[in-house]
C-alpha cells in the first residue's frame, strides 16, 4: 500500500517537470503545502487533462465516488490495480478521470519482532516520483460544493520492496504520462501494461526513525537514514 508520502517541491517547480500548462485555483483554500509526512485526507496535487491541456489542482487524499450518498465511507486511498477495473469505487474514474500525483518519495513499514520499522523509498535517480493516480468529483449536498478527491493505484512490490511489504504504488515513467491521462483511452486492457511495478535497479530505500509514525511529525528528519547501530 501507500499509506505516507512526501513532496517538498514547490508547485512551479512541479508544474516545470510535469509539463504543467496552468495551475487551477479552485481548490486554493486547500493548497497542499510541502510536507515531509503527507497523510490520508490531507490535500496533495493532482495533475489531470483539461481540454486537451496538463492542468495541476489540489484535491483531497481518498477518493470520494460521484455516487457516495456522503463522505463518512472507505478513505479509499489506495486502488489495487489487479481490481481496480471492476470495483465500483474505482471503476468509472479508471476509464474517465486518471491522473498523475508527484511526490518525492513515500513511506513504507518493514514487520519487525519488536514493531514495524519505516523505510522511505525514492527513485535512484532522484528524480521526483509520479504516481498513477485516479480522481473523481462529489457533490457536497450540504453545501451544494464540489469535492475532487483522488486515490494511488498500488501494484505487487518489486524484488528490492518484497522484503519491507507485498505492495508498492504504481510509479509512472515520462513516456507513461501523456498515455495515462488521455481521456480518449478508456478500456482497461490499453492501461493494464503501466499498472507494473518499477523496476528494482530503478528506486532506492533505507530505514528511518518512528518519527513519522505520528501524523503531526512535519519534520525532514522523518527522511533522514537511521543510524547503523539502531537498525
Amino acid at each position: 500500500m501507500c499509506g505516507r508520502f512526501v513532496r517538498t517541491l514547490e508547485p512551479a517547480a512541479l508544474a516545470d517537470y510535469l509539463g504543467v500548462e496552468e495551475i487551477t485555483d479552485e481548490a486554493a483554500d486547500e493548497t497542499p503545502a510541502p510536507s515531509f509526512n503527507v497523510a490520508p485526507t490531507d490535500p496533495v496535487y493532482a495533475v489531470t487533462e483539461r481540454r486537451g491541456r496538463r492542468s495541476m489542482e489540489a484535491m483531497r487524499w481518498g477518493l470520494i465516488p460521484h455516487w457516495a450518498s456522503d463522505r463518512k465511507g472507505p478513505l479509499n486511498i489506495n486502488a489495487r490495480a489487479e481490481t481496480v477495473s471492476v470495483k465500483p469505487a474505482f471503476r468509472d474514474s479508471l476509464r474517465r478521470r486518471r491522473c498523475l500525483i508527484p511526490a518525492d518519495g513515500f513511506y513504507e513499514w518493514e514487520p519487525k519482532q519488536s514493531g514495524r520499522r519505516p523505510h522511505y523509498v525514492t527513485l535512484a535517480t532522484g528524480e521526483p516520483m509520479v504516481f498513477a493516480g485516479l480522481w473523481a468529483a462529489w457533490r457536497n449536498p450540504e453545501s451544494d460544493g464540489w469535492v475532487r478527491s483522488c486515490a494511488i493505484i498500488t501494484t505487487a512490490a518489486n524484488r528490492r520492496l518484497a522484503d519491507i511489504h507485498t505492495r508498492m504504488p504504481v510509479i509512472l515513467e515520462p513516456e507513461s504520462w501523456d498515455m495515462w491521462l488521455d481521456r480518449e483511452l478508456r478500456e482497461a486492457d490499453a492501461l493494464e501494461p503501466l499498472l507494473r511495478p518499477l523496476p528494482a535497479s530503478a528506486i532506492t530505500e533505507h530505514p528511518v526513525s518512528d518519527l513519522v509514525n505520528n501524523v503531526r511529525n512535519d519534520l525532514p528528519e522523518n527522511i533522514a537514514p537511521l543510524p547503523a547501530g539502531l537498525i
